[in-house]
């Protein structure tokens, strides 16, 4: 499902489709379930971010990797020419809770660059071979943002992915 995933017409139908869907799947599911998780198997995670000009909360779901107890976003949109407000929002206000199976956490996210970037990027590649035709079909490098558990987190919340 990955692979089919790295379609351009799939990538075409999920970008003008997927938000909407998962509207309704996050709701149904008190937020432990995203309608990619449920097709491809991709660690999923809810972002609430503070808005760079409103300031206000935002959230959204996304594919979250796993790395060295760390997380990494890719922010991809799709491929598009440019990246989706979270991304916006974490260059300004980098302090966020993550929400991953009904826990949360607070992470402080900074943009990877130079080996830490590519070392990421391949990690998340691994995951989601899409981000590959994504980078291909851009002109632009797509920002690859790294999550860090924040100050005093609590002990009994453990995030946990599975690959």
């Amino acid at each position: 499902m990955k692979r089919i995933g790295s379609l351009r017409p799939v990538i075409w139908l999920l970008s003008h489709t997927l938000h909407h869907l998962d509207r309704l799947v996050l709701r149904w599911s008190n937020g432990r379930y995203a309608t990619l998780t449920w097709f491809t198997g991709l660690p999923f995670l809810t972002l609430t971010t503070t808005g760079a000009r409103s300031g206000q909360p935002h959230t959204v779901p996304l594919i979250g990797i796993p790395y060295n107890g760390q997380i990494i976003l890719i922010a991809s949109n799709w491929g598009k020419p440019r990246s989706l407000a979270w991304y916006y929002n974490l260059k300004a206000h980098p302090t966020v809770t993550v929400a991953v199976g009904g826990e949360t956490a607070v992470y402080t996210a900074h943009e990877a660059h130079g080996t830490e970037r590519e070392t990421c990027w391949q990690e998340a590649v691994a995951y989601y071979p899409a981000y590959e035709t994504y980078q291909k079909g851009n002109g632009r490098l797509i920002p690859v943002m790294v999550l860090t558990v924040g100050k005093n987190p609590d002990p009994s919340i453990s995030l946990g992915f599975s690959r």
